[in-house]
């Protein structure tokens, strides 16, 4: 089926330009000017209205819960929630029950991911079993299916296992992301080992410190591939008293996150999307719930720093593209058709009780954010519809 998208100002990290989208058997075949010359036939015509067509946003850190923990979110309600919020690609991490750390456990995950026709589901597994001291899994049997390794929720405390899993990188070319917690002290230690193995490629997780950026700035320097993501609470809330791993960090913290963004020296805005019932987050369970808001916080915070939208549209589609080795991320001829219509000038009200997520662990219930998502769609298919 041919779909013509017209009446749009098309915005990806290559900049933005009014035009018109023919998509064809789910992927972009003609990106036109807007007053070129088109097919004559379309099956569907979508009017922008006037909005920002964008890439679908791709998060390399999400929480989903299942199996094991389906009373606070499950495949079906966070691949929905993923798709409001304008997600098109989510990297869900290890840290269900049992522990993702099995060729078996992942492919029942991305099989179960297919039927439900949401955000698409790339299912991250352990870099050891059981998130062990030093047990890895087998990276061979697992490399194939995964887009990276990572015991996120948990530290990888123990300085052998995580230098051999950078040796292991190296040797294979896996990727390694890690949660870093105490930040500082285990982000230098990391580093220093990546000095001594070329080819170690590592990410980090959810970085919420100016210490941190400057680590980071200074491996980026000395040519290590290191990459790092924020999260949406982490540049637009701070000094907050909720409880979340990493904690909120200080205005002046805040403020160098948002430079970090501007200038390029953060990579990827994640989601950390850690969704909780009210009994677990009253019992002192870290994490809040970001799908449906995670774009509006990233755009309220980037329009207020004046970091323009191609820079959003970098962080959140091309970069974690280019990580994770996806040929997508950009409004391009040969690129799958998944894409997002935005109001860049809608003004809402978070609303906890509107969620598609099962859970409502968030402190912004009220806040006022600027920009919305109208649509959503994936290989061409549209799987949000406001």
């Amino acid at each position: 089926m041919r779909t013509l998208i017209k009446n749009i100002t098309i915005v990806d990290a290559d900049g933005a330009r009014d035009g018109q989208v023919m998509i064809e058997n789910g992927k972009i075949r003609k990106v036109y000017k807007p007053t070129g010359r088109v097919q004559t036939h379309f099956e569907r015509v979508i009017d922008g209205g006037g909005k920002k067509l964008m890439p679908g946003l791709i998060d390399m850190h999400c929480h989903l819960r299942d199996p094991g923990l389906t009373h606070k979110e499950d495949l079906t309600s966070g691949l929905t929630a993923a798709a409001r919020g304008g997600f098109t690609t989510v990297c869900a991490m290890a840290n269900t029950k049992p522990v993702m750390d099995k060729i078996e456990m992942v492919k029942t995950n991305l099989d179960k991911a297919k039927t439900i026709g949401k955000a698409e589901l790339l299912q991250v597994a352990a870099v050891t079993k059981d998130f062990s001291d030093a047990d890895f899994v087998d990276f061979d049997a697992l490399r194939d299916s995964v887009p990276y390794f990572s015991n996120d929720g948990h530290n990888i405390d123990n300085a052998d296992t995580m230098r051999r899993a950078l040796e292991i990188s190296a040797e294979t070319g896996i990727l390694i992301a890690t949660h870093n917690e105490p930040e500082v002290e285990t982000i230098r230690r990391d580093i220093e080992m990546m000095r001594d193995i070329p080819g170690a490629r590592l990410h980090l997780c959810h970085i919420s410190t100016e210490a941190t950026l400057n680590l980071v700035r200074a491996a980026k320097d000395a040519g290590l591939d290191l990459t790092c993501e924020v999260t949406p609470h982490h540049l637009y809330g701070s000094g907050l008293d909720f409880r979340v791993h990493p904690p909120f960090r200080s205005l002046r913290d805040k403020n160098a996150l948002i430079e970090g963004a501007k200038d390029g020296s953060i990579d990827i805005c994640g989601t950390d999307h850690a969704p909780h019932s009210a009994a677990d987050k009253q019992a002192g369970a870290p994490g809040l719930v970001n799908f449906e808001t995670a774009f509006a916080m990233y755009h309220t915070v980037f329009d207020r720093a004046g970091i323009p939208l191609t820079r959003l549209s970098a962080m959140m589609s091309e970069n974690p593209a280019k990580r994770l080795g996806l040929k997508t991320g950009l409004i391009k001829e040969g690129c799958p058709a998944d894409l997002i219509l935005v109001d860049t000038a809608r003004k809402w009200r978070v609303d906890v009780k509107q969620f598609v997520s099962k859970s409502r662990n968030t402190p912004f219930d009220g806040d006022l954010l600027t920009g919305d998502i109208i649509w959503t769609m994936k290989g061409g298919n549209i799987i949000y519809d406001r």
